[in-house]
């Protein structure tokens, strides 16, 4: 169909609704069904596994292979963005990495520790296909949409995004807890592996279907300002970076902004995507099947409570200020961190859960806001942007190897969840040194 005019209606919608399509992947992949799955092929064996000639801890291993696939992808990104600037068919690009990612997901359905290593490569390509599509989708936002626009359909996005994740978690949650209801046989815990197994289906199922919509009405891009990709467009993206880190120099209220959001993120993302491994093996479960639902359920627990902290954080942030919130944010997340080191029972689980939503989302709300803030006054955004994106994933990369590392030398990540809350500690530190002018309201 002919390409709708910038700022339509129809074509906003079908551009935020990419967020419906994708975000299950961040929810029941990264963050529910997976690692619950992963754990529970453990519960029977030694947690400790031979990888490559290594005895490494089950948690670990796929802390590394998390942090290998958030360092490919830090690597592509600016290359990515790169192309999508001078080369046409953006489209194509978002499509192939959501393609791989979605494929990859429902590769998980044979995901065994008798082929751990092609397991592994299905995880791996699944989390580097949902950033890479992401990548091209955000780069899509200053073309459909006019300044005015872009916060109203960004936020709209992120509403889609939410609803449709919920949506189907509950469902694989019923499918969990009742499978003789959905016609999955065998013993209860056989056909709660089965229900999950097929959960990733759904998930890579559901991405391809309705990201179609989207699809059908995007631009294929920019038009195409250049024959060939040539070696100074591949690499225009570090380019852009490197600029990014000189304009620092100039500007130090964003300068230690920036460094202390390096540090406490990376203990944040962390503990985000750890979060359920460690509710798995360290709180006392009456039974493989309450570990299961208990576990979940905490999960959606922190994306309801998520909503009422960002909306609390927002109000917080307009009367005291954006530096001084994230300051206290900083302080209550090492209270948690302290907190979750004796933490043993499902209601402790159940508590720390509501407590971590209330500044899960606020803090990233408001870090992403606050660095929107303190940019200089400038047309290049996407560049200060990119930069940001950047910086978190290496910081995600960075959190994720620290934990994988304590976690296997101690066998216990409750000292890895201590370690990391020293993140805060620093990042509290450094959120101080942030200039008193820089304390925006």
């Amino acid at each position: 169909m002919a390409d709708l005019p910038k700022g339509d209606k129809k074509l906003l919608n079908a551009w935020a609704f990419y967020d419906w399509a994708n975000s299950v992947y961040s929810l029941v992949i990264s963050s529910a069904v997976f690692p619950i799955f992963y754990e529970a092929l453990f519960s029977e064996r030694s947690h400790y596994i031979t990888v490559f000639g290594f005895s490494l801890k089950n948690s670990a291993l796929i802390s590394f292979v998390t942090a290998f696939a958030f360092l490919v992808v830090a690597f592509i990104s600016p290359i990515l963005s790169g192309i999508s600037d001078y080369v046409g068919n953006k489209k194509s690009f978002m499509k192939f990495f959501c393609y791989l990612g979605a494929l990859s997901c429902i590769g998980l359905y044979w995901f065994s520790l008798d082929n751990l290593y092609i397991s592994l490569v299905f995880y791996f390509l699944g989390l580097v296909g949902f950033w890479g599509s992401w990548v091209f989708y955000n780069s899509y936002l200053p073309d459909i949409a006019f300044a005015d626009q872009q916060d109203a359909i960004s936020a709209k996005g992120f509403s889609y995004g939410y609803v449709g994740s919920v949506i189907l978690l509950i469902v694989n949650l019923a499918m969990i807890m009742m499978p003789d209801v959905f016609g999955i046989s065998g013993s209860k815990g056989e056909a709660a592996m089965k229900a999950m197994r097929y959960s990733f289906v759904m998930v890579g199922i559901w991405w391809i279907l309705f990201s179609q919509y989207t699809y059908y009405y995007l631009p294929k891009g920019n038009k195409i300002v250049a024959a060939n990709l040539k070696k100074h467009i591949l690499f225009n993206g570090f380019k852009e970076l490197k600029k990014v880190w000189h304009l620092l120099a100039e500007n130090s209220a964003l300068k230690r902004y920036l460094a202390s959001f390096f540090v406490y993120s990376m203990a944040v993302q962390t503990v985000m995507l750890i979060a359920t491994y460690f509710g798995a093996q360290e709180i006392q479960w009456a039974s493989q099947s309450e570990s299961t639902t208990g576990l979940i359920i905490c999960i959606l627990l922190i994306q309801l409570v998520a909503i009422v902290g960002a909306t609390f954080t927002s109000k917080a942030s307009t009367k005291y200020g954006n530096i001084p919130t994230l300051i206290a944010i900083n302080a209550f997340w090492i209270v948690l961190c302290i907190m979750a080191y004796f933490i043993t029972l499902p209601i402790h689980f159940y508590v720390m859960a509501g407590l971590v939503g209330l500044v899960m989302g606020g803090i990233q709300a408001l870090s992403r806001s606050t660095y929107s803030k303190l940019l200089p006054p400038s047309e290049d955004t996407a560049s200060f942007f990119s930069f940001y994106d950047v910086a978190e994933k290496i910081g995600i990369v960075i959190g994720m190897c620290v934990y994988g590392i304590i976690d296997q030398i101690t066998g216990s990540p409750r000292f890895a969840i201590v370690f990391l809350g020293l993140f805060f500690v620093i990042g509290l530190i450094l959120l101080r040194r942030v200039p008193k002018t820089a304390e925006l309201e």
